[in-house]
């Protein structure tokens, strides 16, 4: 997803408070866009209004760049902050696109990443269709570039889009289908008649007409293809910023599954601002300030999006840190979960992801179906709202490395009458003196972010 380095200025438009540093091959952010515009559809705004309850879901990545351990698809992209292992360019990607004579994921379990991700405390999940490379994760009619067509055709499973949408959805997740409009293998996108000296088009429009419009349609034919033959989705989150919603037909597409398949879709044109960005995307970034429309943060777990061998997973107090800021902030977090090649969700993943849910099991109620309140931050304390207007919760996080103290402070936001922890619903001592609330711990709690409950001093 470009250098760090070379996105500072792009970041700095965003002022964004955390930066999440990625390796070199995986570190291309889609900065935020600039500005927000509200839809008008009655049933995309009551969609966007649960989808902000659910506070907390997953992004799968999962391709050839899975098979090869390597970071999504953007090794064969040729531009001058890609590292590669090989020096020809040209036998790279001879050797990446043949990747897709090995992608067999025999162990395939979609309902052990749906058990997993539920047990995660997660309520929406976002599964990548298709990414730039043009692998496509699902059984098109339109291209032979698929797992469905390599050694996994004779799998019943081999249709692999539909057998995790299908587990998510028997468990009541919010569905997200991930498409990328540009289509690096697709001929009339990266023709072979060209070098491709960049993630663009290799060819200009006014010369090849015919190829541009080929490449709209049959991007339209994918997209319709998902939203008519896969079941109802919640979200459509349209990846490859460069190339526009307008540049495949979304706007045509949205009018006709909005009124047939796909009642009140939410559409996420990434970074494109206007009425197909109907909630925004930072990628691995927090905005430094609290917004009032909808949003969504976009963080892996580890320093990649796919499955890298060896990587290093955040803890789960910092991904607790992480999504309450967004939270209190007004936004949602979507987690980046890379499964291995072999189709399971690898036992330290689970493993982080099930702290995190047992943190959120005990202190839920401070990040599900709340809303921002004006104060919502003091220090390591962040502040959200029950949607009663009158509950606010405080949660209190902590950095690694670091424990809890014997009392937590903050100014602004003062009680009235009794304070419980969420987490076992245990009343707590406070004192307020000077607009500063003291409020003592109780002993032996684990070393965790803890949250309390109150009513607010009117």
């Amino acid at each position: 997803m470009r250098n760090l380095k070379n996105w500072v200025a792009c970041l700095l438009g965003a002022t964004c408070t955390l930066n999440l540093s990625a390796q070199q091959e995986n570190s291309y952010i889609h900065e935020q866009s600039d500005g927000y515009e509200w839809p008008t559809d009655k049933e995309v705004l009551a969609k966007l209004d649960k989808w902000q309850d659910q506070k907390f879901g997953v992004l799968f990545h999962w391709g050839l760049y899975s098979q090869a351990g390597k970071v999504e698809s953007w090794s064969i992209c040729s531009e001058d902050w890609i590292t590669r292992d090989m020096d020809s360019y040209v036998d790279y990607k001879k050797w990446y696109w043949g990747l897709m004579d090995s992608f067999n994921p025999t162990d395939f379990n979609p309902e052990q990443w749906a058990d997993v991700m539920q047990d995660a405390g997660m309520k929406y999940m976002l599964f990548t269709t298709k990414h730039h490379d043009g692998f496509c994760m699902f059984d098109s009619k339109y291209s032979d570039f698929s797992i469905a067509k390599g050694p996994f055709a004779a799998d019943p499973r081999k249709d692999v889009a539909r057998h995790v949408f299908d587990a998510f959805r028997k468990k009541g997740f919010m569905m997200g289908c991930y498409f990328s409009k540009p289509d690096w293998h697709y001929e009339y996108y990266w023709s072979p008649y060209y070098a491709t000296p960049n993630r663009s088009i290799n060819y200009k429009k006014e010369r090849h007409p015919d190829w541009w419009k080929n490449y709209q349609q049959f991007t339209y034919n994918q997209m319709n293809e998902l939203m008519t033959n896969y079941g109802s989705f919640d979200i459509l989150w349209l990846d490859g910023g460069w190339e526009t919603g307008d540049d495949v037909g979304l706007n045509e597409l949205l009018a006709k599954v909005r009124t047939s398949t796909q009642p009140g879709l939410i559409s996420v044109d990434r970074t494109i601002r206007g009425k197909n960005e109907n909630y925004q995307t930072p990628e691995r970034s927090i905005p430094a300030k609290q917004m009032n429309h909808p949003w969504e943060s976009c963080i892996t777990l580890s320093d990649n999006w796919g499955w890298v061998p060896g990587s290093v997973f955040k803890s789960a107090n910092r991904v607790v840190s992480i999504l309450t800021e967004i939270t209190a902030k007004g936004g949602c977090l979507v987690l980046g979960v890379g499964p291995t090649p072999q189709g399971v969700i690898e036992p330290e993943v689970a493993e982080r992801l099930h702290e995190i849910g047992e943190w959120l099991r005990g202190n839920g109620k401070a990040i599900y179906n709340t809303r921002t309140t004006p104060d919502y931050n003091d220090g390591n304390v962040w502040f959200t709202a029950d949607k009663d207007g009158e509950t606010i919760y405080a949660v209190y996080v902590l950095n690694d490395g670091d424990t809890l103290p014997r009392s937590v402070e903050w100014r602004g936001n003062v009680p009235i009458g009794k304070m419980t922890m969420l987490k076992g619903n245990k009343r707590v001592k406070y004192v307020c003196k000077d607009g500063k609330v003291t409020v003592t711990l109780p002993e032996g709690l684990k070393n965790e972010p803890v949250a309390f409950c109150f009513k607010l001093r009117k």
